[in-house]
């Protein structure tokens, strides 16, 4: 199958995808600094802040080798921002979790990172919607879930 080929609107779009994605890592990166955390230790309290879960699957969504997620983790135990737990469902296996502390600076990461935050606003809320609806389209996710 031939790629098709990229009108000048496409590459518009890509190069303003490129824009978004570079600030939204660059913030990202001086909101975990700010916290003395590297950005994939931020991430990684990030995605433990919305469930518990085990280092294959967390990096699985990072996309990197378990071995790296175990390294993040423990520094991040060590800081006292995550906890090991047996999973009920099987307690032969470990969950990473975040702490109370964890989900706190979790929170503080994320309500700092507000780039995108005042532009968005702008927007009504059925612009939000059909932005929403196009980036989860591009994504190939299904209408309305995540």
């Amino acid at each position: 199958m031939a790629t098709p080929r990229a009108d000048p609107l496409t590459l518009e779009v890509v190069e303003l995808i490129g824009t978004v994605v570079a600030r939204y890592y660059e913030e990202y990166e001086q909101a975990a600094a700010a916290h003395s955390l590297t950005g994939a230790q931020a991430r990684v309290l990030g995605l433990l802040s919305l469930e518990p879960m085990p280092m294959r699957r967390i990096a699985k969504k990072l996309k990197c080798e378990p071995s790296n997620v175990t390294g993040i983790v423990d520094r991040l135990e060590a800081r006292g921002l995550v906890e090991r737990r047996p999973d009920p469902a099987d307690r032969r296996v470990k969950l990473a979790a975040p702490t109370e502390k964890g989900a706190r600076t979790a929170r503080q990461l994320r309500d700092s990172l507000d780039f995108a935050r005042e532009p968005l606003a702008g927007l009504s809320d059925e612009e939000r919607g059909v932005l929403r609806d196009l980036l989860r389209r591009m994504l190939g996710m299904e209408p309305g879930g995540l």
